[in-house]
């Protein structure tokens, strides 16, 4: 059982790391970034409110707690969506999803003044290296081919990892309350609302229409699934360790397709950021909250509410 629940885990990771693939190809095809995030956050949460419809899941108890997963939604989808793809379009697919996973670091300080964790000196030094990791990334550049280092790549890579932290500070509430198919039925159309108002549309190729579903369905839809089904069998402590194989696969991919190859001292960054993002992954155990959906496990990070 425990090692179907780990074939799982890996087969989401390796569904999230399709994002970049996906998403790049769409930039190929001429759609601003904004576009691609808006249509994936609006594809994925129109099948995850069918399912939640089927399921009878498509209720919210409270009126606040509406007003929490709108809160959330600007953070965890608007935000973090758009900052992604910005990412990948400004630096490339393999420096996007290294920086995606300094989430944890952000995660550390966010939780001290939110969650009142204590601030602990092993949790200053976790943050500390992966910021070395992202110093190193940061004077990688122009011996990075395809990947370009910047202000801006830089910017929206961090931006990235500091809007995807919202998902764990958000989940230990949330996930004691609602199912993951509830959740994402509400706040992904909400965080495409927020999209909106900034989306220029153009007219896409059938190619571009097929990429952006496959996005929508097979990275996001798909692979929360996959993973919230996995993670019912194994400790959500050992099954992010897996999951990080998400950005070395991505990154795999992105040399294989677009050639894409960080320098040494990307490299050496990198290592230092995943290195960082698995131990403070590992030490966190998030505590379960009281309510009928108890039973699914709180999110870890990085590597779990995403996609």
């Amino acid at each position: 059982m425990q090692a179907r629940g780990y074939a799982l885990v890996a087969v989401a990771a390796v569904l999230w790391a399709l994002i970049g693939l996906f998403s790049r190809a769409v930039l190929d095809e001429g759609v601003a970034p904004l576009e691609i995030a808006f249509w994936r956050a609006t594809l994925a949460g129109g099948a995850f409110a069918l399912h939640a419809a089927l399921t009878h899941r498509l209720r919210v108890r409270a009126a606040r707690d509406l007003a929490s997963m709108a809160a959330f939604a600007l953070v965890g989808v608007t935000l973090f969506y758009a900052a992604l793809v910005l990412a990948i379009e400004t630096g490339g697919i393999s420096l996007a999803f290294v920086l995606l996973y300094t989430a944890p670091a952000f995660v550390t300080l966010l939780a001290w003044p939110l969650l009142g964790e204590r601030l602990t000196r092993t949790k200053l030094a976790l943050v500390a290296l992966a910021m070395l990791g992202v110093v190193l990334v940061a004077f990688a550049g122009g011996s990075a081919n395809g990947v370009r280092v910047s202000p801006a790549s830089l910017g929206w890579g961090l931006t990235a990892g500091a809007s995807y932290a919202a998902y764990y500070l958000f989940g230990k509430w949330v996930l004691a309350r609602y199912a993951p198919v509830t959740i994402f039925a509400i706040v992904l159309p909400i965080g495409a609302l927020g999209l909106l108002p900034f989306v220029t549309f153009v007219p896409k190729s059938p190619l571009a229409w097929s990429l952006l579903v496959a996005l929508s369905l097979v990275s996001t839809y798909l692979a929360y699934l996959v993973y919230y089904t996995g993670l019912r069998a194994v400790e959500a402590s050992r099954a992010v360790l897996v999951a990080t194989i998400e950005p070395v696969v991505a990154t795999a991919l992105a040399a294989a397709v677009f050639g894409e190859r960080l320098g040494a001292l990307g490299v050496g960054g990198a290592g230092l950021i995943l290195v960082a993002a698995a131990l403070a992954s590992v030490r966190r155990r998030p505590r379960r909250g009281p309510g009928p959906a108890a039973s699914e496990p709180p999110p870890p990070t990085p590597g779990s509410e995403r996609g």
